[in-house]
């Protein structure tokens, strides 16, 4: 069960697990099984989903997917948007969260858990680590998002 750091805006309460590491656009990679096998799992961030709203549909890249560093890897439908993500890292589509194609809501309820989308087998992580943010930093992004935000409305 990982740790958290959180931000408060208005009555919601924002989570950014602490043992993973974020793009700005908020996808998460957890890296644990990188030194066993050079695979990482990842996901989309607390912040994210619920920005996003409720899931109705999720779809992963088909398993063996190659990717590039910023390649669309999944496509999300919810009540409010259709959302593309982009890998934050290359590799090949290893797992999919098959649970999501009856439950696509776990990952509204549970994003750094239950909810992950993929697991990919990366090739050039040295290269792909550099360009994301360590959890602090992702929370500084996440706050100056909605801040910016809170001005447009």
């Amino acid at each position: 069960m990982p740790e958290y750091l959180e931000a408060t805006f208005d009555k919601f309460t924002f989570r950014v697990a602490t043992d993973r590491l974020y793009t700005v656009d908020g996808v998460w990679v957890f890296w644990v099984e990188l030194q066993q096998n050079g695979r990482v799992r990842i996901g989309l961030t607390d912040y994210l989903q619920q920005h996003s709203g409720d899931m109705g549909f999720v779809s992963v890249k088909p398993l063996g997917t190659k990717l590039a560093a910023g390649d669309e890897f999944a496509t999300l439908e919810t009540i409010k948007t259709t959302l593309s993500l982009y890998s934050p890292v290359a590799g090949k589509v290893i797992e999919i969260n098959q649970a999501l194609d009856l439950t696509p809501e776990v990952v509204n309820q549970d994003p750094y858990g239950k909810g992950w989308l993929a697991v990919i087998e990366v090739t050039s992580w040295e290269s792909d680590r550099v360009k994301m943010l360590d959890p602090q930093a992702y929370l500084s992004a996440m706050r100056s998002q909605i801040e910016q935000e809170l001005k447009q409305s």
